[in-house]
């Protein structure tokens, strides 16, 4: 059985100990039950689990933090009389090979205000990308490689 299943098992007792099935009590198992999964020295498996749901969770945080910045800077622009867009279309290389990483990079970027993937080239390699802010076309297609590319395909590997 995987970590995963068995820390969701736990979840779901923690839930029916307590007699409430609602998602605080299911979150409050899972984090018991991660907790309870880390104790006893594991195997690889279980440490490569361990390892993962750390990367989701500081991914997390990073395409919250990324999404409500530029949330706030299309807001800024449509708020304020003088416009800063400068929106470029730009093809960024691709590391990404499977169907899944490529649609997982997509739709992540199509969900950052400011940016919307227009489409993936049918071998995979280039990504067409519409962005609202470019001041340096380079350092955009860097950053897109660097914070998000580069994170999806550690979490995703």
């Amino acid at each position: 059985m995987t970590s995963f299943v068995q820390n969701m098992l736990f979840a779901i007792l923690w839930a029916t100990i307590v007699g409430e099935v609602t998602g605080l009590n299911l979150l409050f198992g899972f984090a018991l039950g991660y907790l309870a999964l880390r104790i006893p020295p594991g195997r690889a498996a279980r440490a490569r689990y361990f390892e993962k749901l750390r990367q989701l969770l500081e991914f997390t945080a990073f395409f919250v933090r990324e999404a409500t910045l530029s949330a706030l800077r299309v807001a800024y622009d449509v708020v304020t009389p003088t416009h800063h867009t400068r929106p470029a279309v730009l093809a960024v290389p691709l590391e990404a090979r499977t169907d899944t990483e490529v649609a997982v990079l997509a739709n992540l970027i199509s969900l950052t205000p400011g940016s919307l993937s227009l489409e993936a080239t049918p071998d995979r390699s280039t990504l067409y990308v519409h962005f609202m802010f470019v001041d340096d076309p380079e350092e955009t297609i860097a950053q897109v490689k660097r914070d998000f590319e580069r994170r999806v395909l550690e979490l995703l590997r």
